[in-house]
């Protein structure tokens, strides 16, 4: 039995435990991701845009905050930040739930909600980053962060599901309150965890702003963090629109609406937990080669969306990107982890979430009327024209090309005994 047992669970003691916590936490976040909407919808009045305006409430105070929570996760000890968090997250999520159990919810109460809960992702998203390096050796950096996206990947094709049979048996309000409960589950895990101490030379000196302008050099000094970035960021506005947007709209077109494009999303999310299966059993000497070459091969879901002539090859090529997605981000992660000073990792962090998270929105924004003024087939070709390159380019980067993951531990050489006299 030990054998199905990934070796990191296996060997480090402290990363099981901070897994084990955030398991549970990232499903029940999968399942509040699609629970949300319908808990607002529940709400007499409550339509599309009240919908909006809770999501948005989520995500501005993200946006906001995310550079400070890498500040202080760099100034504090990450597992504290990550515990405040997790508990905040907890409270305002009992909240939700006990106003929507008992009928007196309101769509303002949620947006404040809402808006406090995103402010605690905001400080969280950057300390868990920076305390994966903690908890883990550098030689198992990449199966930690394969294992999270697994979990993340598997949450994906699972959490509609569950949250469709939850919202069936215990309303919006009872889902929520399990994933209020999770948050709590998760904070027990955290605070049982003794991550290694950081080398107290390496603190970061000086106040928050001069922080704050340090974090920005120590990204715009490496050439491989603020290239894959870039190509990150066109990755989000430019290529998941097509996902987001243009493809259900497709879909609803030519393909019968949303049954048909739930086998889309479902056959991505497989595809994830594949690639993140491979990242967890295959060691990679140049992560982010095999990212960039994967980020190409992403940013074709434009392409097979606009061309696919079928759902179902559409769904089989959509796989294969997911496979793509998983190994790219996992090698990213992983390389972060491994290269960025300890002492500003947290800080490099917030800018990779503030890029891509914060820019996705604009591309959303943007993809329906571009679409609507040169069409809806020509708008996704040109998406894949554009981000494909961006893409490649990243494979004429010295800095990419020459990137090496951290060296395997030997084990130690077993004792030898005295010879006898």
């Amino acid at each position: 039995m030990g054998s199905l047992i990934p070796a990191v669970l296996r060997e480090e003691r402290q990363f099981a435990r901070y897994f084990y916590g955030q398991a549970l936490s990232m499903v029940g976040d999968r399942i509040s991701f699609v629970v949300v909407p319908f808990a607002v919808l529940s709400i007499d009045g409550a339509g599309a845009a009240e919908v909006g305006l809770v999501s948005a409430a989520t995500l501005v105070p993200f946006l906001v905050f995310a550079l400070a929570g890498g500040v202080w996760a760099d100034r504090l000890p990450r597992q504290r930040v990550m515990l405040a968090s997790d508990l905040v997250r907890f409270v305002t999520q009992a909240l939700v739930a006990a106003l929507l159990l008992g009928g007196v919810a309101q769509v303002w109460h949620l947006v404040v909600l809402m808006a406090v809960f995103g402010t605690a992702d905001a400080f969280f998203a950057p300390a868990a980053a920076g305390l994966m390096p903690l908890i883990v050796g550098s030689d198992r950096l990449q199966e930690a962060n394969a294992l999270r996206g697994l979990v993340m990947s598997t949450g994906l094709v699972a959490g509609p599901a569950l949250a469709g049979g939850l919202i069936f048996l215990v309303g919006p309000g009872g889902a929520i309150a399990l994933d209020a409960l999770s948050f709590a589950v998760s904070a027990a895990f955290l605070a049982r965890l003794t991550p290694r101490a950081a080398d107290p030379a390496d603190a970061p000196q000086g106040g928050f702003f001069a922080q704050l302008r340090e974090g920005f050099t120590e990204v715009v000094s490496r050439t491989w963090v603020w290239s894959t970035l870039g190509a990150l960021s066109v990755y989000h506005v430019v290529v998941l629109p097509s996902v987001f947007v243009l493809g259900p709209v497709l879909s609803a077109q030519e393909f019968g609406g949303a049954a048909a494009w739930s086998v889309v999303v479902a056959a991505f999310g497989v595809g994830s937990v594949v690639g993140d299966v491979v990242a967890l059993r295959v060691r990679i000497s140049r992560p982010l080669v095999i990212a960039a070459a994967a980020l190409a091969v992403a940013s074709c879901q434009a392409l097979i969306i606009g061309a696919g002539p079928t759902i179902p090859v559409i769904a089989g090529l959509e796989a294969v990107t997911g496979v793509a997605v998983a190994l790219a981000f996992t090698l990213w992660e992983t390389s972060l982890q491994a290269h960025v000073p300890q002492a500003a990792l947290s800080r490099v962090s917030s800018y990779d979430y503030l890029l891509t998270a914060g820019l996705m929105p604009l591309g959303l924004a943007v993809a329906g009327p571009v679409a609507q003024t040169f069409g809806l087939r020509p708008t996704l070709y040109a998406m894949t024209l554009l981000a494909v390159p961006v893409a490649l380019a990243l494979l004429a980067v010295p800095a990419i090309r020459h990137l090496r993951a951290p060296a395997p531990v030997a084990p130690p050489a077993p004792a030898v005994a005295p010879a006898a006299a």
